[in-house]
């Protein structure tokens, strides 16, 4: 709890300030680079998250991998992050960073699962759908699972939408499960 807090915070001081700065795009896409830098990289996670490893270390390899990539802000936002001994909450600071820009420009992630793939015309119509409903930008993930048998399950943000042939079995198992009339049988 105490993490994900401390991340909200640092990653919407960081938003703030790169609006403030007219910088927003440029932080949100150096965001993303580093994001996806230390999530392909676990051993580059590893030596930055280690409290052993000495800061001017930590701030060595920033600057040799990132000096000259990513803008002055988010170096510098870097750096912050090494002083304040913050590194291990690195990936939620970036996690809570791209909300807050989703946020701004009203963006939302959908998880759509099938049991099989949808041909891309279909998943437009969805798309276009949930645009309407949300009145938001959606961004799209697909995602197939056999075990739903059939139908689609729907997530965006905290909501679900589950029409999956599981989802009415497990509901009718449920509604048997509490049946008074079927106890005494």
């Amino acid at each position: 709890m105490k993490k994900s807090k401390l991340s909200g915070r640092y990653a919407k001081a960081l938003h703030d300030f790169a609006l403030e700065q007219n910088r927003e795009e440029e932080v949100y896409h150096d965001i993303l680079l580093l994001n996806e830098v230390f999530m392909e990289n676990r051993e580059l996670r590893v030596v930055i998250e280690s409290p052993i490893m000495p800061a001017d270390k930590k701030d060595a390899i920033f600057e040799a991998l990132f000096n000259g990539k990513i803008s002055a802000i988010s170096m510098g936002f870097l750096k912050l992050i090494i002083t304040k001994k913050r590194e291990p909450a690195l990936m939620d600071i970036f996690d809570n960073f791209v909300q807050c820009y989703y946020t701004n420009h009203h963006i939302k992630s959908a998880t759509l699962t099938t049991a099989v793939k949808l041909e891309p015309e279909l998943l437009s119509q969805i798309k276009a759908i949930l645009e309407e409903q949300t009145k938001s930008t959606i961004i799209l993930h697909e995602v197939v699972n056999p075990k739903i048998i059939g139908g689609l399950v729907v997530r965006v943000d905290d909501y679900l939408f589950d029409a999956s042939i599981i989802g009415r079995i497990n509901k009718l198992r449920t509604e048997f499960s509490h049946n008074i009339y079927q106890a005494n049988f």
